[in-house]
């Protein structure tokens, strides 16, 4: 390794200015992942609000029907919603696997290179150091020696003049002695600071200076890997998400899979149906009546046709009026009773008033118990409060359940009337005969039955049905419309009546939250229904439903 770097012992400058390219380039990579990180981040943003735009913000009154497609969607927006995390997921692996860490390794690099660089200037200016000193022990013996053969010349000259004293000469003999003295120790300590420079010279060159281009090295060569490393920390941090997209992408596909066309029909009929029937045959209107009459004197004729003919404008704007999903419905305003709403649709809403009526009931009869048992603890221990001071509250709370009782008995005689006429009239149906051309009993617009002679026609003779049947209503109950589905978390027997029996992973529909009582409506899939304690399933409404 350090034979590799004796051709670089020349080239420190270039090796400082390739490290440096090293950790630009690694900071330009860490900058690249920072941008795609903020990529990441800004998408699933993006597709979050998307998500929050088109998911759907129904109140807890709104009674939009639950079709199909409108479910498929509101997953569909789920499973965006998860893909979106996925996004974020991949952002934060960046961050900590990639970013992070090329961040630290980057400051690292750069004191790990400072030193080395350092400890490269220092061997050289050591070295440097070394050059002067020999350097000037060479310069101080030249100067020496240049002084000495002055001194020898100088002896010679006053030796061979026959005009210089002998004390002349002696002296200059003297400073001979001297320069070639001082030449012989400035000789010396030329050659030892020779010797010491020339050890000092190849160890830098083939112990320090490659030591340090190796340490280089290594260093760049760390760098390298770490690229490497990252490179693939990009890649994976992709790579571990791809199964989860998969997911929320088969997930879409179910969803859309999941549209059932027939139930969203059937969705339309439940929700606009009115109970009404179609109006029957307008009957033939014989205006030559009178003609024959003046005719022929013998002629038998009945009087006061014209009382007896029916209303034509009448009778069609009471048959339009029945139609509502082809045309208008009545204006006015609504009723206690909902008498101003078809009849299917006033038993509904009756059925939905009785259940309401009965969960504030529930209630009240709950706080009544809990006020009996705090007014007993207060007798037994009047420390803690005063018994009569639950008294107004009491009071309070039994006249409520007074008032509740009275609306539910009076909305249960709606509701029983409009069933007990929806009875009559399956009865009716099944014996009357088909080849009626119009009943005489018809129904208004608001549901109430009238027996209008005006609106007698000339016919067969026909059963009056009881003034207060409902001829247009429909025979059967229509089933609560699903509100979402259900995951069986656990398995349940479901022996007691009413419940429904569930298997650990189980789809259900959701017909009936959880009204506080723990216990939550179900169906299966063959229509079975049924109550399931609500702690044993996962519940997903419409609006964040994910199917299972």
């Amino acid at each position: 390794m350090i034979c590799a770097f004796r051709c670089l012992q020349d080239q420190f400058d270039n090796l400082d200015k390739h490290t440096q390219w090293g950790i630009d380039f690694l900071e330009k990579y860490a900058k690249f992942v920072k941008e795609r990180i903020e990529i990441e981040q800004n998408y699933a943003k993006q597709l979050r609000n998307l998500v929050k735009k088109y998911c759907p913000k129904r109140s807890p009154k709104d009674e939009e029907p639950r079709f199909t497609s409108c479910i498929a969607f509101f997953n569909i927006l789920n499973e965006l919603n998860d893909y979106a995390g996925q996004r974020e997921v991949v952002a934060e692996e960046m961050g900590h696997r990639v970013y992070g860490e090329l961040m630290r390794y980057s400051h690292d690099l750069k004191t790990e290179r400072k030193m080395h660089l350092q400890e490269g200037r220092k061997a050289q200016q050591y070295l440097d150091m070394c050059w002067k000193q020999m350097d000037n022990s060479k310069k101080k013996f030249e100067r020496e020696c240049r002084e000495a053969e002055k001194a020898q010349q100088s002896y010679e000259r006053l030796d061979n003049d026959t005009n210089a004293t002998k004390a002349d000469v002696e002296k200059a003999k003297q400073q001979l002695n001297l320069r070639t003295h001082m030449a012989d120790e400035n000789k010396n300590e030329y050659a030892a600071q020779l010797q010491n420079f020339n050890g000092e010279q190849h160890k830098h060159y083939y112990i320090v200076i490659p030591q340090i281009y190796k340490q280089l090295q290594e260093m760049d060569e760390r760098r390298t890997i770490k690229l490497s490393e990252c490179y693939k920390g990009f890649a994976d941090s992709e790579r571990k998400v791809i199964p989860i997209i998969s997911k929320c992408l088969e997930g879409m596909i179910l969803a859309a899979k999941s549209v059932d066309e027939h139930r969203d029909s059937q969705l339309v009929i439940d929700c606009f149906k009115s109970g009404f029937e179609p109006p029957g045959d307008f009957p033939f209107e014989d205006y030559s009546q009178n003609i024959y009459r003046t005719i022929s004197d013998g002629t038998i004729s009945t009087p006061k046709q014209e009382g007896m003919r029916i209303d034509t404008k009448t009778t069609v704007g009471k048959a339009k009026g029945k139609l509502w999903l082809f045309g208008k419905k009545p204006k006015g305003p609504a009723l206690e009773d909902f008498s101003h709403l078809p009849p299917e649709q006033r038993r509904k809403k009756l059925q939905q008033r009785i259940d309401e009526l009965n969960r504030e009931l529930q209630k009240e009869t709950d706080q009544k118990d809990a006020l009996i048992k705090m007014k007993d603890v207060y007798e037994k221990n009047p420390q803690m409060g005063d018994p009569s001071s639950l008294q107004p509250k009491l009071t309070e709370t039994m006249s409520n359940m007074d008032r509740l009782r009275m609306e539910i008995h009076k909305n249960e005689a709606w509701l029983s009337e409009v069933e007990g006429k929806v009875a009559a009239r399956s009865d009716r149906r099944h014996s009357s005969d088909i080849n009626h051309l119009v009943t005489q009993g018809r129904e208004s617009p608001e549901g109430s039955y009238t027996d209008d002679a005006n609106q007698e026609v000339r016919g067969p003779p026909q059963q009056h049905a009881h003034p207060n049947e409902f001829d247009d209503e429909f025979e059967d109950d229509d089933p609560l419309p699903a509100i979402g589905h259900c995951k069986a978390i656990y398995p349940f027997d479901g022996h007691n009546e009413g419940t429904l029996a569930m298997k650990e992973g189980e789809i259900l529909y959701i017909i009936e939250e959880d009204k506080g009582d723990g216990w939550t409506r179900a169906r299966r899939h063959n229509g079975e229904e049924g109550y399931v304690p609500t702690s044993y399933i996962d519940v997903t409404l419409e609006k964040n439903s994910k199917g299972s």
